[in-house]
């Protein structure tokens, strides 16, 4: 990366409140250039190049606080705690999270509304906001699939089991009632997410299958009439058209080649299966079956750890429900920070549906709880 340009000292005695908001405006810039110069340097081909010139951009706007601050731009700032951990994310990880933090950055930029930024600046700060969705796209579409059945399944997990004990707890029963039906709610739990997730994936491979071509054409083809349709309509019904149809069943019965015309040779499924290719993007269904499982067990141990080490009475209810609250709002965060939204105001919401619920099932119980005494 070139170095910023030396500055020039402004034509005006700027205030305090300018010099402070023009060196933390500096501080940004500053953090976002190495954010930006780190993860080029982690990535390769055009998405590097394209990380190199949106660093360089942030050297320009480094420059023009740099002039408008003068002599006050020295000592340089230093970024806030958060810019310089997302500044050591990009150096030691670079990933999509670190994408997906910059991006809000870019998004949350006040230069449209700074009389002392100018209007490139500001068009800058939008165009860079777009540059890093486009560039966390590709990210977020790898994780989009095991990290939804990560998050949501502990997800279920935590919500379902902070809920049982809660609303068992409501009721009056001996902590050892409350940790059997949490460790009976967590097995309960995990064991039907597996087994749908079993029955899911298999049934769908097996739906799959079934609409997979035979062997039929290879074994009976040098049997059947060469004056009839009956293998072209197995082509055609394959959505092939009449003339490629025509020109894959001469190839079965020998008379063509695929030199004759290569745009008419069809692979179809049969070469495939032939060739090993597999419905891979399915998965395994054991494996998505044990997946499953381990997600929702580990957020439904989360609300029955005070009660396996032994914490005793309403103390260790609340601090079952304190656990789940961090949970829930980290597991919300990272749904939101993946996404593009604020994480806060996503954790906010896991942690208002999980509370939610577990509040419907303690009034529940409290109600048993009053009935029975």
């Amino acid at each position: 990366m070139t170095a910023p340009t030396p500055y020039t000292a402004p034509c005006t005695i700027p205030s305090k409140a300018q010099i402070r908001r023009w060196r933390r405006y500096l501080a940004e810039e500053i953090s976002e250039a190495r954010i930006y110069a780190a993860l080029a340097e982690r990535t390769h081909g055009k998405e590097a190049e394209i990380l190199g010139q949106v660093a360089q951009a942030e050297y320009r706007h480094q420059n023009h606080w740099r002039q408008l601050l003068g002599e006050h731009a020295f000592p340089e700032p230093k970024p806030s705690v958060s810019a310089r951990i997302l500044e050591l994310l990009a150096k030691n990880f670079g990933s999509v999270f670190v994408l997906a933090l910059a991006q809000r950055a870019e998004g949350r930029s006040p230069y449209a509304e700074d009389p002392d930024a100018t209007e490139a600046m500001a068009a800058d700060e939008a165009i860079h906001e777009e540059i890093i969705r486009a560039l966390s796209t590709a990210g977020r579409e790898k994780l989009s699939g095991n990290f939804r059945a990560a998050v949501f399944g502990a997800n279920d997990g935590l919500v379902s089991n902070a809920a049982l004990i809660m609303g068992v707890g409501a009721s009056g029963v001996s902590n050892s009632m409350i940790l059997l039906s949490g460790v009976a709610g967590l097995l309960a739990g995990a064991l039907s997410m597996a087994a749908g997730e079993f029955v899911s994936v298999r049934s769908q491979r097996e739906l799959l299958d079934a609409s997979r071509p035979t062997q039929v054409t290879l074994d009976v083809a040098h049997q059947l009439d060469i004056n009839q349709n009956e293998l072209e309509l197995i082509y055609k019904a394959r959505g092939m058209s009449e003339e490629a149809a025509r020109h894959r069943a001469m190839e079965r019965f020998g008379h063509f080649t695929c030199d004759c015309d290569p745009s008419l040779s069809f692979r179809d499924l049969e070469e495939d299966q032939e060739a090993g290719v597999e419905h891979g993007a399915l998965g395994s269904d054991v494996g998505a079956a044990a997946s499953s499982f381990c997600f929702f067990a580990s957020g439904a141990l989360i609300p029955i750890l005070p009660y396996i080490f032994g914490v005793q009475g309403p103390f260790a209810m609340l601090l079952a429900m304190l656990l789940v609250g961090l949970a829930l709002m980290l597991t919300g965060g990272v749904v939101g920070l993946l996404s593009g939204a604020s994480p806060f105001k996503r954790g906010l919401r896991q942690l208002a549906i999980g509370y939610g619920a577990a509040l419907a099932t303690y009034l529940l119980g409290a109600l048993f709880n009053a009935t029975i005494v």
